[in-house]
């Protein structure tokens, strides 16, 4: 079976729970009711399968629900309900005065939070920001040599390096020389005199 994805569908609803609830025993009153308000939704918005996993019922709405307790549910509940592919989300349309507060003060902690970590992203990125204009002023300091100036096919780097090791390379032997001739030719002073009064003299 192909199933075809139509746009989001949104309705409301009065759901009657008073007669559903009514042959039940007391102790299961309010979860009957909470059952009663899935079946319905299951009926009313086209769910195949029948499946009651597919109602998501809203926090605030099972609050509103439980709010007077296990033995006396609500009568009735007003709800909106939408559907978003097989899944159908259900809201409570009219809250108690004490529910929609707490719902109210929840959804500007979570404005607070998001405005937080905006704030927290944005330092990130001027932090980041910062570190990349210090590589970058680095790179310009460095002033990058031009590849090849005189178009010889050699990478100037490259020769500049070569040139360098040559240098070394020779110091390296003068100095080896140097030392040579140190060696064969060393000054032999008398007994007893140190070596100024041999020169004057």
């Amino acid at each position: 079976m192909a199933e075809t994805k139509s746009n989001n569908i949104e309705r409301e609803y009065v759901i009657p729970l008073r007669e559903k609830c009514r042959p039940v025993p007391r102790y299961k009153k309010t979860p009957k009711a909470v059952k009663t308000v899935k079946e319905f939704l299951v009926r009313h918005m086209q769910i195949r399968d029948k499946d009651l996993k597919k109602i998501k019922i809203d926090r605030f709405l099972n609050e509103q629900l439980w709010q007077r307790g296990i033995k006396k549910p609500l009568h009735k509940v007003k709800v909106k309900a939408i559907k978003e592919g097989d899944i159908v989300r259900v809201y409570s349309m009219d809250l108690p005065a004490k529910i929609n507060f707490k719902k109210i003060r929840e959804e500007k902690r979570e404005a607070a939070g998001k405005e937080a970590l905006a704030a927290k992203k944005e330092a990130q990125k001027s932090m980041m920001e910062k570190a990349k204009d210090q590589l970058k002023a680095a790179k310009e300091d460095k002033k990058e040599e031009p590849k090849d100036k005189n178009n010889d096919g050699i990478e100037d780097k490259k020769e500049v390096k070569e040139k360098q090791e040559a240098v070394k390379e020779a110091e390296q032997k003068e100095d080896k020389k140097a030392a040579k001739e140190k060696k064969h030719t060393t000054e032999t002073k008398p007994k007893g005199q140190p070596a100024e009064q041999v020169s004057e003299k």
